[in-house]
């Protein structure tokens, strides 16, 4: 795949992309996204300064102003592009890649994302072409921005009730990434790890979802007997768990659980509040959303679509099986360290009241088995989702139900299977539910030799 993806530019520096396709970029946005006024932040990463350099010249010479922000996380980008009237914005990041990558994380006025659908394909063209953008009639000019932290932290802070963490014992993993920044103080009396900023994430992997990149935290928890551990993928845009047996909570569950401590902060609430999931989302958590009395609307995976519609559908909060997880408060955009914040208030809560963070989360992942996310490498996707379709019509129970929106989900009485392209890597995704861990068995064996007869699953 390519440097421009679906939902960002990504890949890896010096053979997906180099500094003259980053400048060029540069000239080439405020030909799709107008306006003058431009925000840029980078993360750790050892090859960001030099593309914010090529980033911030080429945005110059596009005739826009533009403030650098520097260190940050990426939602404290999408925070101030939305909150201080930017037109544009870059992070520059590759968020959860391995340390060789870097790209650009775009978005325009209020923070709605822009992604190739909507923007990101003109810009590729441009840069593709053998000319170039139009040349500004007047160059702008480039500022750097102090004291955004302090403003950032300060906000975050309102966001939770004093002393709503009390009691709590618990560790943070900042994967060397950029959640460092802040975490000490967003979380005073946390255990504290790999929080020493180093774009070669030299300890694990900055992507949480890999279970290598979870071991340290659940060693910590089980010796320690802390209560639970959260770990930040490298942009703190991501928020992942391990409870207080070092075992991984699967992201998608948390979702009600953040909705719980979302509706809980706020003052007033319509009735059945509409929470976002996307299409991978457990039954469990889907149903525990119901119970709560509110309205869960699937959407497609990515921030790129997710954004758009929470704010359509005025939904309060929502969440994805990649532990993104978004909130009206903030501006319809997802932030790891709130996500942290709401969901560690709701485990201090079951604490008091005498529960485990595992037995919080009992009645949403021990409702269905669930196979999580399987990869597959397949040459052509196309025909692997018909071979899929039709071993379920043969050998699965009636269907029920179907989604389209992205990939599809087939829904069954007993289970359902979700099975969709990658929109950021070379893979053909699948994801089984079903009510019976002899029953997924069954499926997974099925339908992954329709997906790769002779095996190829990642």
């Amino acid at each position: 795949m390519g440097f421009f993806k679906a939902y960002d530019m990504r890949g890896t520096y010096g053979v997906d992309f180099d500094l003259d396709t980053v400048s060029r970029i540069g000239r080439a946005l405020p030909t799709v996204v107008p306006g003058g006024r431009w925000l840029v932040g980078r993360d750790c990463r050892e090859t960001s300064e030099a593309v914010r350099d090529a980033l911030v010249g080429g945005l110059v010479a596009a005739g826009v102003d533009v403030d650098d922000i520097g260190l940050c996380t990426t939602p404290m980008v999408y925070f101030f592009t939305a909150r201080d009237g930017y037109d544009g914005s870059v992070m520059i990041t590759a968020s959860h890649n391995p340390p060789s990558d870097n790209g650009l994380k775009v978005s325009k006025r209020t923070a709605l994302p822009v992604g190739y659908a909507d923007g990101l394909d003109k810009v590729e063209a441009i840069v593709a072409s053998a000319g170039d953008a139009a040349s500004a009639t007047a160059a702008g000019h480039a500022a750097v921005r102090d004291g955004v932290l302090a403003d950032y932290t300060a906000w975050m802070k309102t966001r939770i009730e004093p002393g709503a963490l009390d009691g709590l014992r618990y560790a943070v993993d900042c994967s060397n990434g950029m959640s460092s920044i802040l975490v000490k103080e967003m979380f005073p009396g946390a255990v504290v790890v790999n929080d020493t900023l180093d774009g070669r994430f030299p300890n694990h992997s900055p992507n949480p979802l890999k279970a290598d990149a979870r071991e340290q935290i659940a060693k910590i928890v089980r010796e320690r007997g802390l209560d639970c551990g959260v770990v930040f993928d490298g942009d703190a845009d991501r928020a992942m768990f391990v409870d207080e047996r070092g075992e991984f909570v699967q992201p998608d569950y948390l979702i009600p659980v953040v909705a719980r401590a979302t509706l809980s902060a706020r003052t007033a609430n319509a009735p059945s509040p509409k929470i976002i999931h996307d299409v991978r989302t457990s039954r469990g958590a889907i149903e525990a959303i119901r119970r709560m009395g509110c309205t869960p609307v699937m959407v497609p995976v990515g921030h790129a679509f997710a954004k758009p519609i929470l704010r359509r559908e005025g939904a309060v909060c929502g969440g994805e099986l990649a532990g993104h997880y978004y909130f009206g408060e903030f501006h319809g955009c997802d932030s790891g360290v709130l996500a942290a914040l709401r969901i560690l208030s709701e485990i201090a809560a079951a604490k008091r009241n005498g529960l485990s963070f595992s037995a919080m989360m009992a009645h949403i992942s021990g409702r269905w088995a669930n196979s999580g996310e399987l990869n597959f490498k397949v040459e052509d996707k196309d025909a692997a989702i018909e071979r899929v379709l039709a071993v379920a019509a043969k050998s699965l129970p009636r269907e029920t139900g179907r989604e389209t929106m992205d990939g599809i989900r087939i829904e069954f009485e007993e289970g359902w299977v979700n099975i969709r392209k990658s929109n950021t890597e070379p893979y053909l995704r699948l994801i089984i539910e079903c009510d019976t861990s002899a029953r997924l068995a069954e499926w997974r064996e099925v339908l992954s030799a329709a997906i790769a007869p002779s095996g190829g699953e990642r």
